[in-house]
């Protein structure tokens, strides 16, 4: 059955040429209730020596920050100033609080504060710091619970004792693996075999997230500090956070509250990855149970040599080592090809990861499974 083809509104077509062309389509119609959305958007995207953009007026900066909430949907929003801060230098207007409250947060915002956070006046800080919790509390409402129960479902299932206590019993597992004793005179099943839960005396995993901080890993480091507070809430693992670029810092004491940990770092600035790993082994216990997420691009700054082979070291061990390249929503990060294809070698999977991703990727690594076979399951690119 055929359809016949549907209309083409010429108008509309012409309207939305004229709004993505700006000035660059005078021959094109503009509607009279259209000029303020076209010097809405000419301020940011028309061509910068014709137009003086934002002028660095901080009340016309404002006043375009309401007027993009009020024309585009959140998520243009939010596209939008992102565009300012990298087009227009909106970050200078940033430690303004009253521009700052003019601003809709989300996760590039979080991370451009956090980059400013020591150029940052005193008047300001509270007010980015507000910005920055309200980020961070829709952030925990979306990922934490998902991470919570990947976690603790593996958990469950990553150790067994054959001796349990009554409250320590897995019926479902002991029942399945007592069928063979059903009594049908009785019409019960008598357990002759009782398999139970791990006795939590100790944490069960260890677990170290060492995130680089350098400017290009910024969402990343947004994602992994909520991540780090969620796992650290967690009693049956033990979460320990590391940030580095060219020193290495412990924010494990500041894992309470994923805003403390965010203001802990200090994004931008060089990298050295050996530091960070020579470091994180002087915190590793029991080899055998930690798994070790190292979140970078791979870029060394400092020996590169040295950070191969102290990798090497750490697999040696029987550590369980992951490589996630970004943590973040974009798609294929930048990163060292050179570096990710000898850690491949080695034995540590290197890849991307999208933070709805990253419970089932926690998931799997407690279970021990080949983290490359996860990713390919996933529909994830692996660096060889």
């Amino acid at each position: 059955m055929s359809t016949a083809p549907q209309k083409i509104d010429q108008a509309a077509l012409e309207r939305r040429w004229r709004l993505m062309l700006g000035s660059d389509a005078d021959n094109l119609a503009l509607p009279t209730g259209d000029a303020p959305l076209e010097r809405t958007l000419g301020a940011l995207y028309d061509k910068q020596e014709r137009k003086g953009g934002l002028q660095g007026s901080a009340p016309s900066v404002a006043r375009w920050l309401g007027d993009i909430r009020e024309y585009f949907p959140s998520s243009v929003v939010q596209v939008m100033q992102k565009d300012a801060m990298e087009r227009l230098g909106l970050q200078q207007m940033l430690l303004e609080p009253e521009m700052l409250r003019s601003v809709q947060p989300d996760v590039h915002l979080v991370a451009t504060l956090l980059s400013l956070n020591r150029l940052m006046p005193s008047k300001t800080k509270d007010t980015a710091r507000q910005v920055v919790r309200t980020v961070v509390a829709e952030l925990e409402r979306k990922l934490a619970n998902p991470l919570r129960q990947a976690v603790a479902g593996s958990l469950n299932r990553a150790a067994r004792n054959m001796r349990p206590r009554h409250n320590e019993i897995d019926w479902l597992r002991t029942i399945r693996a007592n069928l063979r004793h059903y009594q049908a005179d009785y019409q019960t099943i008598i357990p002759d075999t009782r398999i139970g839960f791990a006795r939590k005396t100790q944490s069960l995993r260890d677990i170290i997230l060492c995130v680089d901080q350098s400017g290009s890993m910024a969402p990343s480091v947004v994602y992994a500090s909520v991540f780090a507070a969620v796992l650290a809430s967690i009693k049956a693992v033990s979460t320990q956070v590391v940030v580095f670029d060219t020193v290495v810092v412990d924010l494990t004491p500041l894992l309470a509250d994923p805003v403390d940990v965010l203001f802990g770092t200090q994004l931008g600035g060089g990298t050295d990855i050996d530091q960070a790993l020579a470091y994180c082994q002087g915190l590793v216990k029991r080899p055998q149970e930690t798994i070790f997420v190292l979140i970078s691009d791979l870029y060394e700054g400092g020996n590169a040599a040295q950070m191969l082979a102290r990798a090497r070291s750490m697999v040696d061990s029987g550590m369980q080592m992951i490589a996630l390249l970004a943590l973040d929503d974009h798609g294929a990060p930048s990163y060292d090809h050179s570096h990710a294809a000898h850690f491949a070698s080695l034995g540590i999977p290197c890849f991307a990861c999208t933070p709805d991703k990253f419970p089932d990727l926690m998931a799997a690594a407690i279970r021990k499974q080949d983290m490359t076979a996860w990713a390919a399951k996933n529909d994830i690119a692996v660096a060889r």
